[in-house]
C-alpha cells in the first residue's frame, strides 16, 4: 500500500495542520488493518499459489472480508 504523507506549507493554518493530522491518523489506522495486509499477502501471490488455495485474484476481497460483507 503506497505511504502518504502530507505537509502543511508555513502558511499559519491552524485548520490545515489539523486536518493535514487527521488524514495521516487515520491513513495510519487503516494500513495496520489485519484484513488489509492479508489481501496484499494474497495479492503478492502468483496465479498458481491462489489457484491451489481455490481463489481466483479478482475473488482476493470477498474471500478477506466474506464474514463481513456477507457475499
Amino acid at each position: 500500500m503506497a505511504n502518504i504523507h502530507t505537509t502543511v506549507a508555513p502558511s499559519g493554518n491552524i485548520f490545515a495542520g489539523f486536518f493535514s493530522s487527521l488524514f495521516n491518523a487515520l491513513t495510519a489506522i487503516a494500513e495496520a488493518n489485519p484484513r488489509l495486509k492479508e489481501v496484499e499477502r494474497l495479492n503478492a501471490m502468483s496465479d498458481d499459489e491462489l489457484a491451489r488455495r481455490n481463489l481466483k485474484r479478482e475473488d482476493i476481497v470477498r474471500h478477506v472480508f466474506r464474514d463481513y460483507l456477507y457475499v
